[in-house]
């Protein structure tokens, strides 16, 4: 397990702390906060990294903690607030070994996990603690790459364009020919109005695609599933 800036990892990034505890390693340099820690668990099913949300809260530990059914049934919990079942494996095993070593929350978690991976320690293994958290200052970096542009979740990168967040607006990667006059359906039209803009769809597209190839070099995709629903235009020149 690990524990990441939870401001990187809402943006697709994994970033983890600096020497000092102080900052996340993000050009960005987010302050390195309880509130803004997420716990990461290695998932060896799954093959990545998944979250573990914090303990749901209760005056007493429960018999046991049972997976939701929502997920069990491979669906979204729409459960308004902190649902009390777990949403992986993973996060169950981890609130039942937080129950059975008196764990009360994430702070002792991340206590318990410096002392293990020895990164509380300096080089010449004198403890290190962690800069008081009251005492933090919030910085300017804090807030750089939220302003950056939006973030997409399908490609993993930040959208330089004012119109909706996303890969792609639109679907037509050409430029608008109703541009010089005046395009009347604005941030609804399927073409690009700007050079910038089509340049940076067609990275976007080009960066999918490499993915899909990529994907299906590992097997991950039939060789001859063609069908991506609403992304089809991704595969049309």
């Amino acid at each position: 397990m690990k524990f990441v800036c939870g401001q990187c990892w809402r943006d697709g990034l994994v970033s983890e702390p600096d020497k000092a505890l102080k900052y996340c390693t993000a050009k960005a340099r987010h302050s390195w906060t309880k509130e803004r820690r997420v716990l990461l668990v290695k998932s060896f099913e799954k093959k990545k990294w998944v979250v573990v949300r914090p303990l749901p809260f209760s005056r007493s530990y429960p018999q046991q903690y049972d997976m939701c059914v929502h997920v069990m049934k491979q669906k979204k919990c729409h459960y308004i607030g902190n649902c009390s079942f777990a949403h992986s494996l993973e996060e169950r095993d981890v609130w039942t070994y937080m129950k059975n070593n008196n764990l009360r929350d994430m702070q002792q978690m991340y206590d318990m996990w410096l002392t293990l991976t020895n990164q509380n320690r300096r080089p010449d293994g004198t403890l290190l603690s962690p800069p008081p958290e009251e005492k933090q200052i919030a910085m300017p970096t804090d807030y750089a790459e939220p302003m950056s542009g939006f973030h997409c979740r399908l490609c993993g990168k930040h959208s330089n364009s004012e119109r909706q967040p996303g890969c792609f607006p639109g679907h037509r990667f050409t430029l608008c020919p109703r541009l010089e006059s005046g395009c009347p359906e604005g941030v609804s039209c399927d073409y690009a109005h700007s050079e910038e803009e089509l340049v940076e769809w067609q990275e976007r597209r080009d960066f999918l695609r490499r993915k899909l190839a990529k994907a299906r070099d590992d097997m991950l995709i039939a060789p001859n599933d063609f069908d991506f629903g609403k992304y089809n235009f991704l595969l049309q020149d």
